[in-house]
Order: structure tokens, then sequence, then C-alpha cells
């Protein structure tokens, strides 16, 4: 593994932990040149998925794109990096479920929304500003009311 400080080829594991659903294992690397620590994650490697965009393109699915977006709208926001990534595990484990082959970027964004929801309101409403494309304050208000008649119906 190479560091990304220094790039030297060299490093040694100093910790290795299993996520909770025994899915992915967590490492903590040190680099054997500038002692730089960083973490990498090891996953069990899957038939890979392709996300069919709006316009029909089709893309390899990669859950680093699915964690940045979620990280974008949790910023600031009391929301650990481990909860993102165990989100992004669920997302794609629905997906493996549900899906051989292709999938619509749509039901991903949708499960996103979904998830954010459950976690964090405001990161909710800041990935769907983006993903539904939001114009004006109006849209905002109108998302922001659902939420208030979602909260209403729960109690």
């Amino acid at each position: 593994m190479k560091c990304p400080a220094c790039n030297y080829k060299e490093t040694k594991v100093i910790d290795s932990r299993m996520n909770a659903e025994g899915t992915s294992i967590r490492r903590r690397r040190e680099c054997l040149k500038c002692a730089k620590r960083f973490t990498t994650h090891e996953y069990i490697e899957h038939v890979s998925l392709m996300i069919v965009k709006k316009d029909g393109r089709r893309q390899a699915y990669d859950r680093a794109r699915i964690i940045n977006g979620m990280m974008k709208a949790c910023e600031k926001r009391p929301v650990s990096v481990v909860q993102v990534e165990n989100i992004a595990i669920e997302i794609e484990r629905e997906l493996q479920k549900r899906y051989d082959r292709e999938v619509a970027a749509s039901v991903i964004g949708e499960l996103i929304m979904e998830k954010l929801y459950d976690l964090d309101e405001v990161a909710y409403v800041r990935f769907a500003s983006v993903y539904r494309q939001f114009r004006d304050v109006k849209h905002f208000m109108n998302e922001i009311k659902d939420i208030l008649e979602r909260e209403k119906e729960k109690m």
C-alpha cells in the first residue's frame, strides 16, 4: 500500500478492525519511511453494478461517490464518518439484493435521501437541494413543509 504523503510503497498495519456487519475491515497503517499514519478499508468485491444516468449513459457503481455526496450534505452536522460509511454499506447491500447488473441513478438518489432523512434532516435537505436541483427558495420551503408534515404524522 502506497503512503499518501510520500508515495513510499512499504507500510505496516498497526491495527485492523472488522465493521459490525463483518463486511469490511478497517486498517490503520504507518509508512515505514515518513511515519505518516493513514486508514484503508477492505471490502468484499461484488459483481459490479452499472448506474444508468438520466441521459442513458452508464457508469460503474462507486461507493466513494455516495460517501462524498453524503459527506458534503453532512458538513458541520453532528454526523460521523462512520455513520455515513454505514449508510453507504446499507445502500450497497440493498442494491446488490434488488438489482443484478444495472440500477437507475434515481433509485440510488432516493435511497440516500431516505437514509439521510432518518439520520439528519438538515443533511437531508442539503442533499435533496442538489439532487432535486432546487432553483429557488420555494423549493426549499416546500421540502421543509413536507418534513414538518411528516413530523406531525409521527406524533
